[in-house]
């Protein structure tokens, strides 16, 4: 089974781009097919992941492995969806430097900028209809709409701390959903 968490998590470290929030449906995928959580221990976990220190899906991979195999099954994640990126990085820093000017390195960054959006919405959607779900509007998910938008006027228009908006926001998922 670490062998199982290590490689899947490897996989998913290697073909995934754009941040963790994009590799989120890749793991959420992974995770349904191994039978590793339920949704809602999924969104769970993603939610505590976002909300600790450090990379998002490094820390999403770490809380699956704890479910799955305990202190050696997070160890064995961690270390899988990590390790591609120090290879990747070291690999490339040694030639990067030499091509990153060209045109078409750049046309491919470029290009690929859309996906990483779409990947982020998308993750955005599949854990947003996970929860409240998105078939009906009920004061669950208007509540949740107005503390989205509160937090997004609060950080564009009055450019408020982020931590500020997170703390709020904390208070106000006690106040409407307790």
């Amino acid at each position: 089974m670490l062998w199982s968490l290590f490689f899947t998590f490897f996989k998913i470290g290697f073909i995934s781009f754009g941040g963790g929030y994009a590799m989120i449906p890749v793991i959420q995928h992974e995770v349904e097919t191994h039978h590793w959580m339920t949704p809602d221990q999924f969104v769970q976990a993603v939610g505590v992941a976002g909300m600790g220190p450090g990379p998002i899906a490094a820390n999403s991979a770490t809380l699956v492995g704890f479910e799955v195999m305990g202190l050696p099954g997070a160890v064995a994640a961690t270390l899988g969806i990590v390790m591609p990126s120090l290879l990747l990085v070291v690999v490339l820093a040694a030639f990067f430097y030499k091509i990153h000017d060209h045109a078409m390195v750049r046309a491919v960054f470029y290009g690929l900028r859309p996906v990483v959006t779409a990947l982020i919405v998308y993750a955005a959607i599949r854990l947003w209809s996970s929860g409240t779900g998105i078939g009906g509007l009920n004061w669950h998910t208007v509540a949740t709409l107005l503390i989205t938008g509160g937090a997004l006027i609060g950080i564009i228009k009055y450019r408020l701390h982020p931590l500020a908006v997170i703390v709020v926001s904390g208070v106000l998922g006690i106040v409407f959903f307790q």
